[in-house]
């Protein structure tokens, strides 16, 4: 972060000086008291089980400069200039929303119910060809991480490229708000979050907040082959640019083949031109990611050898669709980060593409779907048959409806099982896997798949490379 003075903040955020001084610079701004660094802001963020307000001490004992409040306080640590606020969290935005400003450069926003954060990273990756791009780490992608990455802009930037996730209406309207982007991709409208909003149209809707603050000429990068993507284009006056496979779009996948691990081949056709790509993932929905990539590449003038290169190259980060070999000659694919119909579906159709002795899916439930949950795991359960499943291990309470629908769908009753925790999970996969099988484990973030992973991993592991 570039330094910023006590007096901006102060202003940005209309807060009252309650403590301390107004003169003097901030380093950094920190919700976490545990890492907050010498000379930065620490915001007094209050959620459903914790209140910041609580760790001002601790703050206080690593040299923070100031404090962002929203309550009083009977002690104050002495040595840090104190503002209140009536809100700390949309302090916090505001405040990220004044430092972006600072900044002329373009800001390149992502979203959609599955595929976001691979887009985003092949978007970095993309724009990295040509450019000193800022990206969003981690799962830095709500109202407090999108605030958190803005501060990390600094001179040398000459892009940022933003994800944004959400589970109801507003919360992409307010990161818009803050980070201002001119390009605005969305992956899809999937059943992410139905639970909270209760249709795809909502969905839509709440997605398309990302709009909110669009320039003139502005641009959305749009998936051409998802239904309520495609219905939009009528409805605005900036630039749409469609990816996908249907004819007449801007950026077109051919001729897609895939080979496993080995990664997906496939043809673009645009500006009526054919050109090879070829990604080292594995999966066909990686195709789609990587056109929106391609999109937004065009748009900052990246070349198609470039972009070409750039994808070839493109690793995943952690946890998401990672495949690893086992000494014991057992093909792992880690896909736990999270989970729904639609990113089920595309990791079971990776399973199908790789070679075993035997395909086993070790699927866990998917969360917040609401009244949409049955039909959401039967529709996987189908998908387990459609993609030739040999052994279907599911776990926790929804994921019953998986195995039903598998059964119902011609697989074997013996083929199914169906455990009530991950312990158990374990201790099946010990007793009924041997070399040369290959094993998907999936489950919502809430399900903690990543355990059943380890176990798998504990003797020891190197990437597959076949």
């Amino acid at each position: 972060m570039e330094p910023i003075s006590i007096q901006e903040v102060l202003e940005a955020t209309n807060g009252t000086l309650i403590k301390g001084q107004a003169k003097g610079l901030i380093a950094g701004v920190s919700t976490d008291s545990r890492t907050i660094k010498q000379g930065e802001l620490f915001v007094s963020l209050i959620g459903d089980r914790f209140d910041g307000h609580d760790f001002i001490p601790q703050a206080a004992e690593k040299g923070a400069k100031a404090v962002l409040v929203q309550r009083a306080l009977d002690q104050l640590p002495e040595g840090m200039s104190v503002i209140k606020v009536d809100n700390t969290l949309a302090a916090l935005q505001r405040l990220a929303g004044y430092y972006r400003k600072k900044f002329n450069i373009p800001v390149v926003a992502v979203t959609g119910s599955t595929g976001k954060t691979t887009t985003k990273d092949m978007i970095h990756c993309v724009l990295s060809a040509r450019y000193n791009v800022l990206k969003t780490e981690g799962n830095l992608n709500n109202e407090i991480g999108l605030p958190l990455t803005l501060f990390r802009i600094q001179r040398h930037h000459e892009i940022a490229v933003v994800e944004m996730g959400m589970s109801g209406f507003g919360e992409i309207h307010r990161m818009a708000e803050a980070a201002l982007p001119c390009v605005g991709v969305i992956t899809n409208i999937g059943v992410s979050h139905i639970e909270k909003l209760g249709s795809r149209e909502n969905i839509l809707k709440a997605k398309l907040e990302i709009f909110d603050y669009f320039p003139g000429n502005g641009v959305a990068v749009l998936n051409g082959d998802d239904d309520m993507l495609w219905g939009v284009k009528e409805r605005f006056s900036f630039g749409i640019r469609y990816f996908g496979t249907r004819q007449d779009i801007d950026f077109r996948a051919v001729d897609i083949s895939t080979a496993g691990q080995s990664g997906v081949k496939f043809k673009l056709i645009s500006d009526n031109e054919e050109r090879p790509f070829e990604l080292s993932l594995p999966g066909r929905h990686n195709v789609y990611n990587s056109l929106a990539a391609i999109a937004v590449g065009r748009l900052f003038g990246i070349s198609f050898q470039e972009m070409r290169e750039a994808l070839r190259d493109f690793k995943t980060g952690n946890m998401r669709l990672n495949i690893f070999e086992t000494r014991e000659g057992v093909v792992v694919i880690d896909d736990v980060y999270n989970a729904s119909p639609d990113s089920m579906k595309a990791a079971l159709s990776v399973l199908r593409d790789m070679p075993a002795a035997r395909r086993i899916a070790v699927l866990g439930d998917m969360l917040e779907l609401g009244d949409y949950a049955e039909e959401g795991h039967r529709q996987v359960g189908r998908a387990v048959v459609e993609n030739k499943v040999d052994l279907l291990i599911t776990r926790g309470q929804n994921s019953r409806w998986i195995g039903m629908e598998a059964q119902a769908a011609g697989m074997p009753s013996s083929s199914i099982y169906h455990c009530e925790c991950n312990k158990d999970v374990i201790n099946l996969l010990s007793t009924i896997v041997h070399s040369g099988d290959t094993i998907l484990v999936k489950g919502s973030r809430g399900m903690r798949m990543e355990e059943v992973v380890s176990h798998l991993l504990k003797g020891g592991y190197k990437p597959w490379n076949h």
